[in-house]
């Protein structure tokens, strides 16, 4: 069984949602950022960690990946064509979406006050939309990034509308918007919210 240290309102939510996909046993422990409980595995405290025999797992990418590579589920195989095209997904969307959130997030409340710098936001927001277009052409006829097999990266992408959302991001283009609902109503999703 997999012990899954963090908060749902983190990328712990990915982890979570990429268990349930699976349908593997999990035991879920929520942490903030920074506490003790994430400290004990973690000395720089960011969440999500996971517990595999023994071992702390971080960075919520990196075990996505080794659980759909450990079950064979979620992914291609390492050394395909499509795994490469599967993992230039994944790095678009760490560059592209989750890099553009996590800096507006940190001028907004992570960084101290005499470091942020608020302004920067609106060509964050800009960028983003612009990224969003690039996302959908990688879609193309979906409904999946990589076709008809959901991977990793659209459990990435779906995590990263999410939190543009609630960081009131652009995200009013109609072909995203039907494939985050799309991924927002599955079952597994649900079940990693806790409802």
């Amino acid at each position: 069984m997999y012990t899954v240290i963090g908060n749902r309102r983190s990328r712990t939510l990915r982890v979570l949602w990429m268990l349930e996909e699976l349908g593997a046993p999990y035991e879920h422990m929520p942490a903030a950022p920074q506490s003790e409980e994430v400290r004990a595995h973690y000395p720089a405290g960011k969440v999500p960690v996971m517990l595999v025999e023994g071992e702390a797992l971080t960075d919520s990418t990196a075990i996505m990946q080794y659980l759909a590579d450990r079950h064979g589920a979620l992914t291609f195989p390492a050394g395909t064509l499509q795994r490469a095209r599967q993992d230039g997904h994944t790095h678009f969307l760490l560059d592209e979406f989750d890099a553009l959130l996590w800096t507006a997030a940190r001028h907004s409340f992570v960084l101290p006050e005499d470091w942020r710098v608020p302004e920067v936001k609106d060509s964050l927001k800009w960028e983003f939309e612009t990224s969003v277009e690039r996302f959908v052409e990688r879609l193309g006829e979906g409904p999946f990034l990589m076709g008809e097999k959901m991977t990793v990266p659209d459990i990435i992408a779906a995590h990263c509308g999410s939190w543009a959302k609630a960081a009131k991001f652009p995200v009013d283009n109609a072909a995203f918007e039907a494939y985050l609902a799309r991924m927002f109503s599955r079952p597994a999703y649900r079940r990693a919210l806790g409802q």
